[in-house]
């Protein structure tokens, strides 16, 4: 195993550490104050509906080229991958109008 090997190990690991603390301890925080738990559960509520209605327009198709090895595409995949694409785009686009009304807003204050 060379050293490029070992250090990339250690920084999947040390991405993990960092992913789980970030959700544990803000949720460990937040058992102090209950609302704040609303609005995070009110928020992950809106995600999964938008991701439900992205889900729902986006396609099922799948090229005949992405059906055999080394993809091995189904419908189903094909449609959740669609409608995670679908998710993304609409949350950024979404995120960049908030950028520009935000700046707009304090040039104007």
């Amino acid at each position: 195993m060379d050293t490029y090997d070992i250090m990339l190990y250690v920084s999947y690991v040390l991405v993990g550490i960092g992913a789980v603390f970030s959700i544990l301890l803000p949720l460990i925080k937040s058992l102090d104050d209950p609302k704040s738990l609303l609005k995070t559960g009110l928020g992950v509520l809106a995600i999964l509906v938008l991701f439900f209605i992205c889900y729902s327009i986006s396609s099922n198709e799948v090229l005949p080229k992405f059906e055999s090895d080394p993809f091995n595409l189904t419908p189903a995949m094909s449609q959740m991958v669609g409608g995670l694409m679908i998710t993304t785009y609409v949350l950024t686009i979404v995120a960049i109008v908030g950028i520009v009304i935000t700046e707009l807003n304090k040039a104007i204050r």
